[in-house]
């Protein structure tokens, strides 16, 4: 008999295939089996308006020259029932003769979110609905967050010193973690639909914030926070096919045109509560950014910002790399507080830890962030 475990695993390494790929859609893997296990067809979704998992599976499955009439389809997201980029998934499953679906989890998106378990049942298809949810969820969780929440999922990315120094007093800092950390790094840039900086970052560095230290089929986009609109017009952000939004609080019409004229999308938010004034409302710019299709947002920015995305409540998890050596006086990671009680301090728990060359990498979450 087909062992559902193990076709959900391989359907959801297929999936994990797809994770640089897919932007903004979610990452999905599709095994076709027969009655008796054999695998007839897989695949994974591929780029934004190319074909989802199950029709590369279905194809694969042509091309191998095997009939799927009464195959059982292995899927780690529930098969799509609407006209988007592409057509319904679930209808090319009933179509090509599919006579049951086993999916991990149902999708988050409105316009799906269980419609395409109902046509699939109205189709006289056998549905199981449950093995390897949390799995899928999680190589999905920016996707979810967007379809749920409307919020990005927000991962801050801190490279420091023992003693959280991400730089010297004078700006120096590079480089304190390792080679290994650095590549390390350009992987989670990868995976995520756009790169946060500030315009302190900016100014002070002139980073491209591209992925260089890993193969990648696309480049995340790009976002900064620049109340006043200090972007320098010939910034290093400016890269051709990224897109570039800067929000900005404070109008400079004429430099809103010259940045609009390099290709840059300037949107003005500024924030209306007290001590906002002048500054960019952050928690609008993360609603503005998921109707952008923005799944997962990766910042990469100073102590400042840092500390305003931290106390605002708007960073779900971090990556912190740690080196084995000591600065003292130094940049901190992030600048908030300061706290009149230690109950005050804001608590995580670790996800992960492990060595990357001579440095640590911790990956830590603000509890409950990924229950939505």
């Amino acid at each position: 008999m087909p062992d559902t475990t193990v076709f959900l695993a391989q359907a959801l390494a297929l999936a994990t295939q797809s994770l640089l790929l897919t932007s903004p859609n979610p990452r999905v893997g599709c095994i076709l089996a027969s009655p008796d296990g054999q695998v007839l067809g897989q695949g994974h979704t591929q780029h934004a308006g190319g074909p989802h998992a199950e029709i590369i599976a279905l194809r694969d499955a042509s091309a191998r020259g095997h009939s799927v009439v009464g195959a059982t389809a292995y899927v780690t997201l529930e098969p799509c029932s609407h006209h988007g980029r592409t057509g319904p998934c679930c209808d090319a499953l009933i179509a090509a003769g599919i006579k049951k679906v086993v999916a991990s989890i149902a999708d988050p998106n409105p316009l799906v979110s269980g419609q395409g378990f109902d046509r699939l049942r109205a189709a006289g298809i056998e549905v199981v609905v449950g093995p390897g949810a949390a799995e899928s969820r999680e190589l999905n969780i920016g996707f979810f967050s967007r379809m749920i929440r409307k919020t990005p999922w927000v991962r801050m990315k801190i490279a420091a010193s023992l003693d959280g120094k991400t730089a010297l007093n004078n700006g120096a800092s590079q480089w304190i973690t390792s080679d290994a950390a650095r590549t390390d790094g350009h992987a989670w840039r990868a995976r995520a639909c756009a790169v946060l900086t500030g315009i302190g970052t900016v100014l002070a560095d002139n980073p491209r914030l591209d992925v260089r230290l890993v193969d990648t089929p696309r480049q995340p986009h790009l976002v900064v926070v620049d109340s006043r609109l200090e972007m320098p017009l010939d910034a290093h952000l400016f890269i051709a096919g990224r897109a570039l939004y800067i929000y900005a609080a404070v109008p400079n019409h004429a430099k809103k045109t010259a940045l609009e004229a390099l290709g840059a999308t300037v949107i003005y938010l500024p924030g209306q509560q007290a001590g906002t004034q002048g500054k960019v409302d952050l928690a609008a710019m993360l609603r503005d950014l998921a109707a952008r299709e923005i799944n997962e947002l990766h910042v990469e920015a100073g102590h400042k910002l840092n500390g305003s995305l931290i106390r605002e409540g708007l960073v779900d998890e971090f990556v912190v790399y740690l080196a084995p050596k000591l600065i003292g006086q130094g940049r901190d990671m992030a600048s908030f507080g300061p706290l009149s009680e230690l109950s005050q301090a804001i608590p995580l728990a670790f996800k992960s830890t492990d060595m990357l060359g001579p440095d640590l990498r911790i990956v830590a979450r603000i509890p409950g962030r990924d229950q939505f």
